[in-house]
């Protein structure tokens, strides 16, 4: 897709200024490896260039405004990171941000590495592992709608550092439930550009004397939250 067509689709969810030619040229090659690889292997039950800009890129852009600065640095994990989104597009957004994906699957993490091999990325880290086997934690933590959502909102929130922010792309539908799977804390839902039913929801743990989550046989106190990462980015 043409960077053109690629502006015109992505207009509603960033200003016409804030479409530079950088950011565009790293959506045109994600889409191009994303439509190629999705032959071979389910990557998107989207099918057409047009339904893949504006509800992954478009979503997922338009998230990164809302959250980040374009000069942010801050540290991010995106939980289940499948074909990148959100959380690629948040690092097109703010090329300062220290990203981790966290992806289980192993044939999607080999797909990510190539997204960010090809695309020249740096400060981007691809995990193939579960979110219960993780003990760094980030500022930010940013997941779609995935598999197994009820026992997945806790493992995100459980990645987050003291004072982060969990961000999910989610219908609105699933706002109570996702809300009822958090300790207690503040939210706030923005709705996204083009839908009625989809939303933005970010969630802040107001007691942060425990972590939401632990992983098996790690006890509770030996953790640091905020720590930087261990692993080196690709």
């Amino acid at each position: 897709m043409d960077p053109t067509s690629l502006r015109m689709l992505l207009l509603p969810f960033l200003p016409s200024e804030e479409l530079d030619d950088a950011l565009l040229a790293l959506v045109e090659r994600h889409l191009d490896l994303l439509l190629r690889w999705n032959q071979r292997m389910n990557l998107t039950g989207l099918r057409t260039p047009e339904e893949i800009v504006t509800r992954h890129f478009g979503e997922s852009l338009f998230a990164a405004r809302q959250l980040l600065a374009r000069d942010a640095t801050t540290t991010t994990f995106d939980f289940g990171s499948g074909a990148g989104f959100p959380g690629l597009p948040f690092k097109y957004w703010a090329p300062g941000l220290r990203l981790t994906l966290i992806e289980g699957h192993g044939k999607k993490a080999t797909f990510l590495k190539e997204v960010v091999r090809s695309t020249g990325l740096a400060g981007v880290t691809v995990l193939n592992e579960r979110g219960e086997q993780v003990t760094e934690r980030a500022e930010l933590v940013t997941m779609r709608a995935v598999e197994k959502f009820d026992s997945a909102v806790p493992i995100a929130a459980g990645l987050l550092a003291i004072g982060g922010r969990l961000a999910i792309l989610i219908g609105e539908a699933q706002q109570e439930r996702a809300l009822s799977l958090l300790p207690a804390g503040t939210s706030e839902s923005i709705a996204l550009p083009g839908s009625s039913q989809r939303i933005l929801l970010t969630w802040r743990r107001s007691d942060w004397a425990q972590p939401a989550y632990l992983p098996p046989n790690v006890p509770r106190g030996t953790l640091s939250p905020g720590a930087p990462l261990a692993r080196q980015p690709l």
